[in-house]
């Protein structure tokens, strides 16, 4: 579908310039856009780029000399990936297909609400509820009970296990799993770990009298809050008593593991492969970069931002950025880092003296 350049504009709040009744088909980066394109050069590195590619409109930075660059007409965008947030929707097609596929297995028990799109294989469990202008793709599974709110999308092969509730405008991309069992064994007797933990690694381990792990199953379920995210492959174990709870608007990126009991906080951001072992609380607005770990049974306060491949292990101030293993403060692991790439050096010069 086109789109005029003061359509664009106006739908992201931006201004728009020169030959703004011109439409665009589509977008793409500066060295690749053809005449038809929206070419995205919003910051000062990308200007260049425009003269290997054949745009005549794009989006640039504020103060970029538009028309030395051969443009026809711009919109202008003060706040470069706020505008690609805004665009990228204006852009993106609508999910395919509509009503409730023939070949969908649904218990009459459950209720289906208005402008509901269900694809083919996908199961609905009896008394399942699904809201109304909800979209769910191909091969979902949806058990007995769960509960999904108005306007949420479910990809294909999303997986929402017993006692899930999901909010309003839930986003879950493929394969996603809801309520799977946490990860919580017992031995019969203090296992290794117990000792370990307690004794802080000191003495040797032994052998048990029962090795057996018994399992402790998790009946407590999954609260997901309105306007969530989760991407693929991405998995929120459920509670074990209690629900584990997913706070709203927080966005939660592709391989990240949610142990049972956890609770995430509003707003917050959980990066690729990042892990959250059970029972943590992490607060509103954390970000959680990608590989970070935090430990089981700590809390993470508010506003709280840990590094890539930081790992938790003690409860974190509100406020802190961190870093490294174990994660200190972000200016005390520069500091320890610089001090270890001196430390060559000065071993050296002690050894000449």
């Amino acid at each position: 579908m086109a789109h005029s350049l003061k359509d664009i504009a106006a739908a992201l709040g931006a201004e728009a310039f020169g030959a703004v009744d011109l439409l665009v088909h589509g977008a793409a980066e500066p060295a690749a856009a053809g005449p038809d394109d929206l070419a995205l050069a919003m910051t000062p590195a990308y200007g260049d780029a425009l003269a290997k590619g054949n745009a005549r409109v794009a989006v640039v930075w504020p103060g970029a000399d538009w028309q030395a660059m051969g443009l026809e007409g711009v919109i202008i965008a003060p706040r470069a990936r706020l505008a690609m947030s805004g665009l990228t929707q204006m852009l993106d097609p609508a999910l395919p297909g509509k009503g409730i596929s023939a070949h969908a297995v649904i218990d009459p028990s459950a209720t289906i609400g208005e402008n509901v799109v269900v694809g083919a294989f996908t199961v609905v469990g009896a008394g399942a509820i699904i809201g109304d202008e909800c979209w769910i793709g191909d091969h979902v599974s949806i058990a007995a009970g769960v509960t999904v709110g108005s306007g949420s999308t479910l990809h294909a092969g999303v997986r929402l296990q017993r006692h899930v509730r999901l909010g309003h405008g839930v986003h879950l991309h493929p394969n996603v799993v809801i309520g799977g069992d946490g990860f919580s064994f017992v031995t019969a007797q203090p296992s290794n770990v117990e000792k370990a933990r307690e004794t802080l690694g000191e003495g040797a381990t032994a052998v048990v009298d029962d090795p057996t792990w018994y399992r402790i199953h998790s009946l407590g379920g999954v609260v997901i809050g309105d306007d969530v995210e989760i991407g693929a492959n991405s998995c929120v174990d459920a509670g074990t008593i209690r629900a584990t709870k997913v706070g709203g608007g927080t966005k939660i990126d592709s391989l990240v593991q949610v142990g049972h009991n956890v609770i995430v906080g509003e707003n917050c951001l959980l990066c690729a492969q990042a892990g959250v072992a059970g029972s943590t609380v992490i607060g509103d607005r954390v970000v959680v970069g990608g590989k970070a770990g935090i430990a089981d049974n700590v809390t993470v306060g508010d506003d709280v931002v840990l590094g890539g491949g930081s790992v938790v292990l003690s409860n974190v101030p509100a406020g802190r950025v961190m870093m490294g293993y174990p994660a200190t403060k972000m200016q005390t692991h520069i500091d320890s880092y610089k001090a270890l790439r001196r430390l060559p050096r000065t071993l050296r010069d002690l050894a000449k003296r």
